[in-house]
């Protein structure tokens, strides 16, 4: 099945530029970069620590994040653009599942795994159809390898792994065009990992979804069969299909070893 789109691309990067205010400062995270994710595309974002990578994911997935701006160029996600939403901004949010970095461990602490996973539904529709929800909710847990009495629980009651779960299925309820995961797989043994992975694939297959995921393992790059951005102090330094098939900007020789496990 597939959805019409009026966006020609999910994403569209356009020497995009980001800050992020801290102690010391502001701080120019992302400098000058420029891609495309095409529909359907799985695009994997790469590269050590303090790289803009969790930043980018942020400001693509159209956070409430106040420390993180757009300070140059722009970012048309779906259609939408980044850096001057207005009206959009709700749309963008919509139309885009959101998995922030330590997602598990931060799940609201007084809803149950129900409630966590339909809250994106019922905050914007308090006249849900609560048996449609739960349908919807119970679908999600099996396919994500959650026991279905989990749904009564609360997160503090699960271990790392099943919350992890758990954000992945809120990210996915509202069926997104664009999911954006950052170590979208943290915590997961292998088994609950290939399921989390398999969920991803179905939605790129069944409908087109595309994804953004920041990883730096190599194995989840073949497993989602991704394109590669590599990135270095905030600047692109990589781009290709896969690992092994890579430009590489012509002063970074050295930062090959980033992508070689």
């Amino acid at each position: 099945m597939s959805r019409r789109r009026d966006a020609e691309v999910a994403i569209l990067c356009s020497d995009l530029s980001i800050a992020r205010a801290g102690r010391a400062g502001t701080e120019r995270v992302v400098d000058g970069l420029s891609f495309t994710l095409p529909h359907g595309g799985t695009l994997a974002v790469m590269g050590p620590t303090g790289s803009g990578k969790s930043s980018l994911a942020a400001v693509l997935a159209g956070s409430d994040d106040d420390g993180v701006a757009v300070v140059g160029g722009d970012a048309v996600v779906e259609g939408i653009a980044v850096r001057h939403p207005g009206r959009g901004h709700r749309v963008h949010t919509y139309v885009t599942g959101y998995l922030p970095q330590r997602a598990g461990a931060n799940l609201p602490a007084r809803l149950t795994v129900s409630e966590v996973i339909g809250e994106p539904i019922t905050s914007r529709d308090r006249r849900v159809n609560q048996r449609a929800l739960s349908v919807r909710v119970a679908s999600l847990l099996d396919e994500l390898m959650l026991p279905l009495g989990a749904a009564a629980k609360y997160p503090y009651e699960l271990s790392a792994g099943m919350r992890q779960r758990v954000a992945m299925a809120r990210a996915l309820v509202l069926q997104p065009r664009l999911f954006i995961g950052d170590e979208p797989f943290s915590n997961m043994d292998i088994e609950v990992r290939h399921a989390a992975r398999d969920a991803l694939i179905r939605r790129r297959r069944e409908y087109g979804m595309s994804a953004l995921v920041v990883t730096n393992e190599s194995e989840v790059v073949r497993e989602l069969d991704a394109d590669v951005l590599v990135m270095k102090a905030g600047h692109a330094i990589a781009y290709g299909h896969g690992t092994r098939d890579l430009l590489w900007t012509p002063s970074s020789d050295a930062d090959h070893r980033l992508v070689a496990s």
